[in-house]
C-alpha cells in the first residue's frame, strides 16, 4: 500500500517505514508526529484511489526523525565574457528527516 502525499508543496510517494527528506518544517522537535491529510492518491493492493483534489478521509502520519538536515552546497556563478562581469553565490537547502509511520486511508 502506498500514497501520494503533499507536504510543504511537494508531492512524495510513502509507503509505511520509508525515510523522507521534505522542505524544513519549523517548529518540529525530534520524535514529534506530525499528519497530513492532502492525500492526492491511495493505492491498496491494485485497488486504487483518485481525490478530487484529496481523497476523503484520508491521512499519513509521519514522525520526524531530523529536525534540521542541511542538503548538498550548491554553488551558483554568473559570467558574461569580455564585460568583467562575475558573480558567485551559492546555498545549501535545509531539510527535515521524517520517517512514516502509518498510511490511513
Amino acid at each position: 500500500m502506498y500514497a501520494i502525499v503533499e507536504i510543504n508543496g511537494q508531492q512524495f510517494k510513502v509507503e509505511e517505514g520509508k525515510k523522507l527528506f521534505v522542505h524544513h518544517m519549523k517548529d518540529t522537535e525530534a520524535g514529534q508526529t506530525v499528519e497530513f491529510d492532502k492525500v492526492l492518491l491511495v493505492d491498496k493492493d491494485g485497488a486504487v484511489t483518485v481525490g478530487a483534489p484529496a481523497v476523503e478521509g484520508a491521512k499519513v502520519v509521519v514522525e520526524v526523525v531530523n529536525p534540521l538536515v542541511k542538503g548538498d552546497k550548491v554553488i551558483v556563478f554568473k559570467m558574461k565574457r569580455r564585460k568583467d562581469y562575475r558573480k558567485k553565490n551559492g546555498h545549501r537547502a535545509q531539510f527535515t528527516e521524517v520517517e512514516v509511520k502509518q498510511v490511513i486511508a
